[in-house]
């Protein structure tokens, strides 16, 4: 909520993803008709109005059960301090234009809004628990998680290791000029053996009324950046990362290794090397394994998949490295060959068959390339 009027607005309102962690897995409430629980945030510090509306409801007295208690469920996942008031909250948004993002401006950028027919600019800020109402502001912020991300908890903030990076709209009121929530990343720095520590990227959001304008590209390479310049970051890595979140760590990373040496087009034809794994760790803190994936898209660019070799040679390179699990497979049936009474191995052969492990690897390979392709489409779009 921005302005008076979005109240009564549906197009500024988006639906929850999920309800699992607050409703259980069948996402199912009990004992009401026309039910609608309603969460307002302004869009800057986030404060919160929280109603609940229904037409009907089951009556102890008269039906003998007795409705979910949906407000409490509610409360449990929503810091105290909240409005139940329309008037207060509109009184709360009065006092928005005194809102400022918190911390440290790290990078500023725009994109075109074609609807407002205007560049509008976005910052990204790197803030702490010592930025001061920071702490209140990120209670009401991680409650959007319980609703976007299918396995969210809430983190322990007296753990000085967290680093939070905040992504904010610039926009204007009455000729003063305000911020709007777009979405944040929580990063944990963990300590490696000696001197070094790894940041893992723990969560990340983009509220869905800016999802599919770059905000998630934006975030996450302006993070990498922020680390790439320390001398104690090892790696920067991710916890549990989602098939979105893979995607969009390919565009990044391919984004800023595109021009190292190691990684131009004659280097790539010879194959994986090393040298990419060294640079890539030294320069932009990518380790080795998104290192291989980074290699393997760039290849993808640089071969010409309509040469029969260029093409034979690229799928080799790539199957020699998906085939690892399968040799995994073979080396234990050659250990069951010593080991097993006939009967037993003939068991176990019926459960590797080499066919369908064959066709397996083909089919992963052309989801791996078709994976690449978009993310070269959205590389050369840049």
């Amino acid at each position: 909520v921005r302005f008076p009027e979005d109240l009564e607005d549906d197009n500024t309102t988006f639906n929850a993803e999920y309800s699992h962690q607050v409703f259980g897995d069948d996402e199912v409430t009990f004992g009401y008709k026309g039910l609608k629980i309603l969460l307002y945030y302004i869009a800057g510090n986030l404060s919160t109005l929280f109603r609940i509306e229904y037409t009907s409801k089951v009556n102890e007295k008269f039906d003998c059960v007795e409705a979910d208690d949906v407000e409490s469920k509610i409360r449990e996942i929503i810091p105290p301090g909240f409005c139940t008031n329309m008037d207060d909250f509109v009184s709360l948004l009065e006092k928005e234009v005194n809102f400022k993002p918190f911390g440290m401006l790290l990078h500023s950028y725009s994109v075109h809004n074609e609807e407002a027919g205007e560049d509008i600019t976005y910052q990204i800020y790197k803030a702490d628990m010592t930025c001061p109402g920071f702490r209140e502001y990120h209670e009401r912020l991680q409650t959007f998680l319980m609703w976007f991300i299918e396995t969210a908890s809430f983190i322990d903030v007296d753990d000085e290791r967290w680093n939070y990076f905040l992504v904010f709209e610039k926009y204007n009121k009455d000729g003063a000029t305000l911020f709007a929530t777009v979405g944040y990343m929580t990063v944990y720095n963990y300590y490696v053996y000696p001197d070094k520590t790894r940041p893992r990227v723990s969560q990340m959001l983009i509220l869905p009324p800016f999802q599919g304008e770059g905000h998630g590209a934006q975030l996450l390479e302006t993070v990498h950046r922020y680390y790439m310049s320390s001398p104690t970051v090892l790696d920067i890595t991710a916890e549990d990362p989602s098939e979105n979140y893979v995607k969009l760590r390919d565009f990044v990373l391919v984004k800023l290794c595109q021009d190292l040496f190691c990684f131009s087009p004659g280097k790539l034809m010879q194959g994986f090397s090393q040298e990419m794994v060294m640079e890539a760790q030294q320069k932009l803190k990518i380790n080795k394994q998104h290192t291989r994936r980074v290699y393997e898209i760039l290849r993808l660019r640089a071969t010409d998949m309509s040469d029969a070799e260029q093409s034979r040679s690229y799928r080799l390179d790539i199957k020699r490295r998906l085939i690892g699990p399968y040799k995994k497979k073979q080396q234990e049936l050659a250990k069951m060959r010593r080991c097993l009474r006939p009967e037993e191995l003939t068991n176990q052969l019926n459960q590797i068959d080499l066919n369908m492990q064959h066709e397996q690897l083909e089919e992963s390979f052309q989801q791996l390339v078709s994976d690449y392709r978009r993310v070269l489409e959205r590389l050369a779009q840049a």
